[in-house]
């Protein structure tokens, strides 16, 4: 039972403070009162039915008054509880701070913003979902914990900046914080989205351990890869070369991003520019949209019409009772 609002029930002790004080009266003898010669004989009578039930009208009225104020507390009991699907994900977003994030390769901005704006749209779109921000550099830090508000989340997410955190990229670090966002919830329904531009260089643990214990608690990672787009030639000195100016990423970095996708059975991403990397995820959405079933109660039955039916009914005795059956002179 619940009730939707509960504040009316102060008003129970006005009836309750009436009550206590009819019954103090009664234990009182009044200050007043007529002398009669000694009625002792009276005493083998056996009172009547009507002397033994004279405050019923009090009890009723009181009892009455008492139903009306819990109705208007509007008290509630719950229906059953049906059995309802619907589609939910757990993600958590590991997003690389790093000093590299300051590459203006991807326009407008840095790598950092874009993908800052392209995380927050991705939060707009996971209504009823558990959404968690993980962000990391030479050390990982849980930025928002598993939560349904994504208004919260997003303003969290708008304040992520590079030199919040030493510099350096704890891959390894970042998926073991997300995972122990993770680990308490049901197995194969939950996910991590790192993304990052570099290679695993800080951190106590590597990207392989991290993986293993993804793996094993059920939980895919998928890695998204940020670089550079594809080398150009440029004159330096008369002569052509090959060129680029910001980092990318190297086989060998790829390849441990692949590694980690595939021993959790996720997936391996390269973005290489903002509507690249807005593309992946809009192909992550549909992956991780998992059917859970749960009990739901579809309504709440009102009490207020049956205990207001009550409470008159009894107020409406205790006036009959009193002008009638225990009707007392003045």
């Amino acid at each position: 039972m619940r009730f939707v609002d509960p504040w009316f029930l102060l008003l129970l002790l006005a009836p309750a403070w009436l009550g206590l004080q009819r019954w103090l009266a009664r234990r009182s003898p009044p200050a007043d009162r007529i002398a009669f010669p000694a009625l002792r004989f009276a005493r083998a009578a056996k009172p009547t039915l009507r002397a033994r039930f004279h405050r019923l009208p009090g009890v009723l009225g009181l009892l009455g008054a008492g139903l009306l104020i819990v109705a208007l507390a509007r008290p509630q009991v719950p229906g059953d509880a049906e059995p309802t699907r619907v589609k939910s994900r757990n993600i958590v977003l590991a997003l690389d701070i790093s000093s590299s994030m300051k590459a203006a390769d991807f326009q407008p901005g840095n790598r950092l913003s874009v993908a800052r704006l392209v995380l927050r749209d991705f939060l707009k779109r996971r209504e009823g979902d558990l959404m968690g921000l993980v962000v990391f550099a030479g050390r990982a830090f849980l930025q928002a914990p598993l939560t349904t508000d994504l208004s919260v989340l997003d303003r969290l997410a708008e304040q992520v900046d590079i030199g919040l955190l030493p510099d350096g990229t704890a891959i390894g670090s970042a998926i073991t914080l997300s995972l122990n966002q993770l680990k308490n919830l049901p197995r194969n329904a939950c996910a991590i989205v790192l993304i990052t531009d570099g290679a695993n260089n800080a951190g106590e643990i590597s990207p392989v351990q991290a993986a293993e214990a993804a793996r094993a608690l059920g939980v895919r990672v998928h890695t998204i890869g940020l670089s550079s787009a594809d080398t150009f030639s440029v004159a330096l000195n008369g002569v052509w070369t090959v060129r680029n100016v910001n980092a990318r990423l190297s086989g060998k970095d790829e390849a441990v991003l692949k590694d980690i996708a595939t021993r959790t059975g996720g997936q391996f991403y390269k973005a290489t520019d903002p509507g690249m990397l807005g593309e992946v995820m809009k192909e992550i959405d549909p992956l991780e949209r998992i059917e859970v079933q749960i009990s739901e109660t579809r309504e709440w039955h009102e009490l207020f019409p049956m205990l207001v039916g009550i409470g008159l009914a009894l107020l409406l005795l205790e006036t009959l009772l009193a002008v009638t059956w225990q009707r007392r002179l003045p």
